[in-house]
């Protein structure tokens, strides 16, 4: 039995009927090099074989009566992998677009409590070329899975490690056998969930003098700062204007994916002296600023964003989450592209300064007193009477930057072709999009409100279309600033 930290439990208390709290992992395989068809039993068979290196996989999460402290993690002794292992056919002709129709539509229904909190779907009948359809018809030479894990499990520094337990460089490698056999635990008694309870809550309150006066004095030291810092930091709610995306929630997910060079973006990088993170964030931010203004909801202040940052950014950590999050302008107040870039780079240095100050884990130090029961109903009640419609939204989207493996990966000795990765929205916050890096491409997920989007969702495909337009102009930007002067 393990409890929770505050931090993995927020992510269960933010949980309504339209907020949904899981986190999508989305891999295509080349699976033209194994013997026979890929079937969903044969992916069953593997991952049986591979449940040792996925810890959370077969935790169940336990709620400890009356709320009195954060669930725990049991080993679960009714865990049977046919209930999380699926299959679902892609429509014809199994294109991106098709694609990103399926994903969408798994991601709007929340997971089930009552089991380890995670799913796997087999995506079946995908294109040779999910890029160009028309290249081939499907033939069982690509097949696409979707994970669905529960954030609470997982963020993503975790869920990389997890990618990088189940897979290997080398095709050929055999799986490690497990350091002992795997032991499911009963599921802990009333009396043995309240006392442990009130022992670590007791524990907890004797550290919150402390944390308070840490605090404050950070609170004092980025006050100081703000007085002589020549980039002001956007705040939270004060600084956010209102888009279409900001609004009350519905159950309804729809889901956009795109992949782009990895190389043109170091480029990009090179020539304006920014780093990838802030070329990432230009990306949005053109994208983003090109759609308002065709669509006449361009804001006049800037759009702000939540990038979350891991405190532990090259950890070997499989569960849980350490994580903050970094609040900056994507200055779509700006029309020159290049303009834009330098100065998402000045604000987004300028709020790491003030992160530093606060302290990265500050955020995850006071969310450990959460209490359960009254932060989870007021959510609820939140979610319910659509209140995120009547006030400014704390932010305008969340834009997150993974870097991934520079090598080739293998599962079974199906090659990796690509991964795709995002996490929620929230209530007002119905903007996600999600950067991971594999080899040479960048492959970018975005997670929307199916309803606050054109075509059933299907119009969330304007925020990719235009992240690949902004990196074009941005390239053909970069290479004036390389061109000598004439003589």
């Amino acid at each position: 039995m393990e409890r929770l930290t505050g931090l993995d439990a927020s992510f269960l208390y933010n949980e309504t009927p339209s907020l949904h709290m899981h986190t999508l992992k989305y891999a295509v395989l080349d699976v033209t090099p194994l013997e026979g068809e890929f079937s969903l039993e044969r992916l069953r068979s593997e991952l049986v074989d591979r449940l040792h290196l996925l810890p959370q996989f077969r935790r169940r999460m336990v709620e400890v009566p009356l709320g009195l402290h954060h669930p725990v993690w049991i080993e679960d002794g009714r865990f049977r992998l046919e209930d999380h292992v699926r299959s679902v056919q892609v429509p014809a002709p199994g294109g991106r677009r098709e694609m990103d129709d399926v994903i969408g539509r798994l991601a709007s229904t929340p997971l089930d409590r009552s089991r380890p909190l995670w799913e796997c779907w087999v995506l079946e009948g995908l294109a040779t070329d999910i890029d160009d359809p028309l290249a081939g018809p499907a033939d069982g030479s690509r097949v696409g899975f979707l994970v669905k894990m529960h954030h609470a499990l997982a963020d993503g520094v975790a869920a990389a490690a997890l990618l990088a337990n189940v897979m290997d460089p080398d095709p050929g490698a055999t799986v490690p056998p497990p350091e002992g056999a795997w032991r499911p635990e009963p599921v802990p008694g009333v009396w043995e969930l309240v006392l442990d309870a009130v022992r670590d809550a007791v524990a907890n309150i004797r550290k919150l003098p402390a944390l308070a006066r840490r605090t404050f004095a950070n609170l004092r030291k980025v006050r100081e700062h703000r007085k002589d810092a020549e980039v002001s930091t956007p705040r939270p709610i004060i600084d956010a204007p209102r888009s279409h995306f900001n609004g009350a929630l519905t159950p309804r997910r729809a889901f956009a994916s795109a992949e782009m060079d990895l190389a043109t973006v170091k480029e990009v990088r090179a020539a304006f002296g920014v780093s990838v993170n802030d070329v990432v964030l230009g990306l949005v931010a053109g994208s983003l600023r090109r759609h308002l203004e065709a669509t006449d909801g361009l804001p006049d202040k800037s759009l702000l964003a939540s990038i979350p940052v891991a405190a532990d950014p090259a950890s070997s950590r499989l569960t849980g989450n350490r994580v903050s999050n970094l609040f900056t302008s994507l200055r779509t107040d700006l029309a020159d592209p290049v303009e834009r870039l330098q100065a998402i780079h000045e604000v987004t240095g300028a709020s790491k300064e003030v992160q530093g100050l606060l302290g990265i884990e500050m955020m995850a130090d006071w969310i450990e007193y959460t209490p359960p029961r009254p932060y989870a109903w007021a959510m609820r009640q939140y979610g319910r009477l659509g209140l995120a419609e009547h006030h400014a939204p704390p932010i305008n989207l969340i834009v997150s930057n993974v870097p991934g493996p520079r090598e080739p990966l293998h599962i079974a000795g199906a090659r990796l072709d690509g991964i795709w990765s995002v996490g929620p929205i929230l209530e007002g916050v119905g903007l996600n999009v999600t950067v991971w890096s594999y080899l040479d491409r960048v492959h970018v997920g975005v997670l929307g409100c199916a309803d606050h989007w054109a075509d059933g969702g299907r119009g969330l495909h304007v925020v990719t279309d235009g992240m690949a337009a902004a990196l074009a102009e941005l390239h053909e930007l970069a290479g004036k600033v390389r061109e000598p002067p004439f003589n």
